[in-house]
């Protein structure tokens, strides 16, 4: 990719844990990546804005339990605008290790667990960019 990446980074839903989104937005910004940080949305929101700031990755975060359900109503509300397949999506949080695999059954690009480094996240944003 020759421009700079840009991503739209949001917190799934009524999650209120952010200080790991917040991480992880200064880390991107360090390594040269363009972040926009909605906070607290919902997917119709989310893809919203994403259309609106004309982002290239979605990356959401999750710590309540709900990734799984909400991150098919991301993904299907994407598909509505045609997105899908223009589009990178993220999802990290705090979740089982078990999801992982579902989250990318559902269509995620990639997913970040706990123990995801700062290193890991950035190469993996910049290879899906660079294909």
């Amino acid at each position: 990719m020759s421009r700079k990446i840009k991503i739209l980074l949001a917190k799934i839903g009524l999650d209120v844990h952010n200080r790991g989104i917040i991480t992880v937005a200064k880390i991107l910004c360090d390594a040269g990546i363009e972040v926009i940080y909605i906070g607290n949305a919902f997917p119709q929101e989310i893809i919203s804005t994403a259309i609106q700031e004309d982002v290239d990755m979605i990356g959401v975060s999750s710590l309540g339990g709900a990734h799984i359900t909400l991150g098919k109503l991301l993904l299907e509300e994407a598909e509505k605008e045609e997105l899908r397949n223009s589009m990178i999506f993220l999802m990290g949080g705090v979740f089982s290790p078990l999801d992982t695999e579902t989250l990318f059954e559902i269509g995620f690009n990639a997913v970040f667990p706990v123990g995801s480094t700062s290193d890991q996240i950035i190469d993996i944003i910049n290879n899906l960019a660079a294909n």
